[in-house]
């Protein structure tokens, strides 16, 4: 069997009319990818920028309408551009085969491991097991700045302290920390995608009852011994303030996903309220560790 697929290119300001038209007209999925190689590194807290170029593509049953479809879509998106959309047949194979071809269990540290569903590791007393497939939500371990974080954490004593993952994507680091120990685990994100994956791979690693899942504007947390955030360079400088906060005197706080050039900076930011204690870096990527004062 094969499907058949349409893709269009649209600005940023059409992006989301070409992904409603896709999905009124029926597309079993919708996906936006950056169509132009323009990232976007540094978004403000609360914001979900898309590419100034996005190439939006929509799968469809082999015998969709091909005229509807490009009429709602030229009526959604630009109708003197009608040879920007590009249609291609996919034939049937096992999607979710060929994505676990490309992923493998991975190790931080000296015990702790990122394990995907149906995939063993070498068994060992000490190892501990993050079970955790890639999602809608950032954060499986793959990024130098995750791993740099997973690797913090496998290092430090975390039994029996209560911890932040502010920025939490797909829970990876709260439900690290909850497994090696913590008692109390408080993820905090602007996207409620990346607290409802949370909820579910905290239930999947057996940590859920340890874990709480909340929005930057519910957030009050005042006591915490560590901090965590893998966000970016822009964020934990405007968080300053709150991340210092919540921490308690002498408690440990992780920044991540900040450049090399952007160090100093974010360091700077944090000078009044914390001194620091380490950093390590990768592919990059740095991360800061830091001591309230």
């Amino acid at each position: 069997m094969t499907w058949l697929e349409v893709s269009i290119r649209v600005t940023e300001a059409t992006a989301v009319e070409a992904e409603a038209a896709m999905e009124r007209l029926g597309a079993l999925a919708v996906t936006l990818e950056d169509a132009a190689d323009d990232p976007v590194l540094e978004p403000s807290p609360g914001s979900t920028p898309l590419w100034p170029t996005v190439q939006v593509r929509g799968l469809f049953e082999p015998d969709a309408g091909r005229k509807r479809i490009v009429e709602a879509l030229q009526e959604a998106c630009d109708p003197k551009h009608p040879g920007l959309i590009d249609w291609r047949e996919i034939g049937e194979r096992d999607w979710t085969r060929a994505w676990m071809d490309r992923f493998r269990p991975m190790q931080f540290g000296r015990r702790l491991w990122v394990v995907p569903a149906g995939m063993q590791i070498p068994p060992a007393e000490e190892n501990v097991q993050i079970r955790l497939d890639p999602g809608l939500a950032f954060g499986t371990g793959t990024h130098p700045t995750t791993a740099l974080c997973l690797e913090w954490l496998d290092g430090h004593e975390v039994r029996g302290r209560r911890v932040v993952d502010y920025g939490c994507g797909s829970g990876i680091l709260g439900i690290a920390a909850a497994l090696l120990g913590a008692d109390a685990v408080v993820c905090v994100d602007n996207d409620p995608q990346a607290l409802e994956a949370t909820t579910v791979n905290a239930a999947r690693n057996g940590v859920a009852d340890r874990i709480a899942c909340e929005s930057p504007e519910s957030f009050a947390e005042d006591r915490a011994d560590i901090v965590l955030a893998n966000i970016l360079a822009g964020p934990l400088i405007e968080l300053a303030p709150l991340l210092t906060g919540c921490l308690k005197p002498g408690g440990n706080l992780v920044l991540s996903g900040l450049l090399e050039e952007q160090a100093k900076d974010v360091a700077a930011a944090y000078r009044p309220a914390c001194a620091p204690t380490g950093s390590a870096s990768r592919d990059g990527w740095v991360r800061l560790d830091l001591r309230r004062a």
